[in-house]
């Protein structure tokens, strides 16, 4: 990672719709490397974040992209999801949608998303949910541009290192938000310390640990068993150049903060956050949901609804099992404070 000009072994998670241009360069304006999460973004949006960023700092910067593959649509699946809904809706005078969309493209067959990162040559790209196509890795090499991709296995990991990605970002069950799974159904729930041993054992790629790391004792935990360095997101959320809400700071700062728990039934994907009323309704139903992202778009229509109350139940507050420890700081701020704690970590 010394190549990227990193002072200190922390990368700011993309947390897509959380992370801001902003976040992403005072991170890495303070040592670490920052990252802005394009998934949830068309490509003129995309770009634009992504420019926003290269405006705000000479240093690299990391862009994280969604390669999802989208699942095929199933009419009764959607339909039996949305009336079960239908009475959530009720309770704030609105209606469910007519239909679900997949409101999220994935990079993998996005040329036009591909062109732009490769026009607006970030220093680096990672991947989130599987691959893209070799001929889009091979491209961003030849830009100069370093790759990262997540993992949650050993499989997945030996998959990314055959691929030519130049770094693996291995992501215990204690994350926060949607992990990178390549596929859900074969999710082994391994713990972020036991996955980075994995890992730096059997793959000859430098492993970033992700998951439940929040202060400089579990960065060197973390790379006191072969982490190169550590990629933190809900100890960012409550900086204020993040995007989250007054309500998601309020809770995160709550004793909410105590209780996550994973559910598909905000998006159609497994996720930590903070337990809510979707939670809860996913625990009750008792058959299959549709795929991510369609379940996103009622989740989102259904939060929209809500929120036009003054209610956050079904807001998507993604968080980590760390979360009580998370601090609110400027970013900068918790960098350094980060670096001085890992520092005494070494002295002790």
């Amino acid at each position: 990672m010394a190549r990227l000009g990193m002072q200190h072994p922390i990368i700011q998670a993309p947390m897509a719709g959380t992370s801001t241009p902003q976040l992403a360069a005072a991170v890495s304006n303070a040592g670490g490397l920052g990252s802005v999460g394009i998934g949830a973004y068309g490509v003129d949006q995309a770009e634009q974040h992504v420019a926003q960023t290269h405006a705000l700092t000479a240093r690299a910067f990391n862009v994280n992209l969604f390669c999802h593959r989208d699942a095929a649509a199933d009419v009764q699946r959607e339909a039996a999801w949305l009336d079960y809904l239908a009475p959530e809706f009720e309770r704030f005078g609105a209606a469910p949608p007519t239909a679900l969309r997949c409101i999220y493209a994935s990079a993998v067959g996005n040329p036009p998303l591909q062109a732009m990162l490769l026009r607006q040559r970030p220093q680096v790209v990672s991947f989130h949910f599987g691959l893209p196509e070799a001929s889009f890795i091979e491209a961003l090499r030849q830009a100069g541009t370093t790759t990262m991709a997540c993992a949650t296995s050993l499989d997945e990991a030996l998959q990314i290192q055959q691929a030519g990605v130049d770094v693996i970002v291995a992501q215990g069950m204690e994350a926060g938000g949607h992990r990178g799974c390549f596929d859900p159904e074969q999710d082994r729930l391994l713990s972020s310390l036991a996955l980075v041993q994995i890992l730096v054992r059997h793959t000859r790629l430098p492993v970033v640990a992700a998951g439940g790391i929040m202060d400089g004792a579990g960065i060197a935990a973390a790379l006191q068993v072969g982490a190169c360095a550590v990629q933190m997101g809900t100890a960012f959320i409550l900086c204020p150049e993040s995007a989250a809400s007054p309500a998601y700071r309020a809770e995160l700062q709550s004793d909410r903060a105590y209780d996550t728990g994973i559910t598909a039934a905000i998006s159609g994907r497994p996720a930590r956050g903070m337990v809510n009323r979707l939670h809860l309704l996913g625990r009750g139903y008792g058959q299959a949901l549709p795929g991510y992202p369609m379940v996103y778009d009622a989740g989102k229509a259904l939060h929209q609804a809500a929120a036009a109350q003054g209610s956050s139940d079904y807001a998507a507050h993604w968080a980590g099992q760390g979360a009580p420890l998370a601090r609110a700081m400027p970013a900068a701020d918790l960098v350094a404070t980060l670096a001085r704690e890992l520092n005494a970590q070494a002295r002790a």
